[in-house]
This record gives C-alpha cells, sequence and structure tokens, in this order.
C-alpha cells in the first residue's frame, strides 16, 4: 500500500496499478521531496506529472502546498487509478482535485501551455532513449525559467540527454536500482518563458 507521506493529505491511502508502472518507493520518494522541500520548490508551484501511474509523486506535492497539479497517464486504467487518488488526497486535505489526462505524453506536451515550475518524469525502463530525449524536447518550452524537471530511470540508464533540450544538470542522486536526475533550464537558453495560460 502507498500513502502520502506528508503535509495535509498526510496517511491518504493510494491504489497502485497492478501491472504496467513502477511505482516509486517510499524511501526514495521521501528523500526525493525532503530534497525538494529544502529548495522551496513545492509551495505554490505548477506541478505536471508524467507517466503518472498512481499519481503518488504529483499528488505527494499536493499535499505539501503545490498550487495545483496536472498529472498524466495513458494506460486506461491506470488513469481510473489516478483520479480515483486524486479524489482521495483532495477529500483527505481539503485540496482542489489534481487534474487527470489520460494521454500519452508526447500528445499532452503537444497542447498543454505551462508554464510548470516542477515536472516529475518516470517513464517505464523500457522508453528508449530517444522517446526519453523528444519528451524533454517538447517539455522544455512549457517549463518556468526557475522550473526543476526530476527523472527517474533505472541505474543502469542512459543519463538523459539534457543538453538537446537545453536544461542544465542540478543534481543527481542513486538509490539501489532508481538513479534520480534533477534538470533545470539552462542559463543561456535565451528563450522566453511560456506564458501563463489556462491549463
Amino acid at each position: 500500500m502507498t500513502r502520502i507521506i506528508a503535509g495535509t493529505a498526510r496517511g491518504a491511502r493510494l491504489e497502485v496499478p497492478g501491472a504496467g508502472t513502477r511505482p516509486t518507493s517510499d524511501r526514495v520518494r521521501e528523500s526525493l521531496f525532503g530534497a525538494l522541500e529544502s529548495s522551496d520548490a513545492l509551495v505554490g508551484a505548477h506541478v505536471l506529472d508524467l507517466y503518472a501511474g498512481s499519481g503518488a509523486l504529483g499528488l505527494e506535492s499536493l499535499s505539501r502546498g503545490a498550487a495545483d497539479v496536472d498529472l498524466v497517464e495513458h494506460g486506461r486504467a491506470a488513469a481510473a487509478i489516478v483520479r480515483r487518488n486524486a479524489a482521495v488526497v483532495a477529500k483527505a486535505g481539503g485540496l482542489p482535485a489534481a487534474r487527470v489526462h489520460q494521454s500519452t505524453v508526447r500528445a499532452y506536451l503537444q497542447r498543454a501551455t505551462g508554464p510548470f515550475d516542477l515536472v516529475f518524469t518516470d517513464p517505464p525502463y523500457d522508453l528508449d532513449d530517444d522517446a526519453m530525449t523528444a519528451d524533454l524536447v517538447a517539455l522544455a518550452p512549457l517549463l518556468s525559467p526557475d522550473a526543476v524537471v526530476v527523472i527517474e530511470r533505472a541505474r543502469r540508464s542512459t543519463p538523459p540527454d539534457l543538453d538537446a533540450a537545453k536544461l542544465e544538470l542540478l543534481r543527481d542522486k542513486t538509490y539501489g536500482d532508481t538513479r534520480i536526475w534533477w534538470a533545470g533550464p539552462a542559463e543561456d537558453e535565451g528563450q522566453p518563458a511560456a506564458e501563463s495560460q489556462s491549463r
């Protein structure tokens, strides 16, 4: 059973899809969110959770003070679980419900407007490097200037091609078989931030 670790919805139980997703372990989530809170990256943030699975990462953000959260999950059964989890967290924390989008990541990014301040991308381990790079390139124009992008992959995966998306590495850390990269817009990007519009 996965639970919300902290915040206004602390202890809320989340369903986890039975197959086809790879939930982030509680230990990794706790460490990750401790670092995000210490970096002041959560409160008031507009959050995007790609390959949402159970929605645990985005919903943990909402519980800890994010302004709003968009959860993207392609699988029909998994998306239904994300919707139920979003409702549970909203009720438990007295929060606005996260928005759930049943869509491929690429299709969602092509129609989204942003800007997003915090993005989680936790794709299936078998997502190939070219697809990962294409996701990041499509995501980059939707980021706020100080955005943080958290990329979770297998420890032995090829590091994401941040240069292709004009992102720079902020930090990385390995937890057992999981490796997490933090990235943000490169300082010399020279592109205007995405204009705030209704998502």
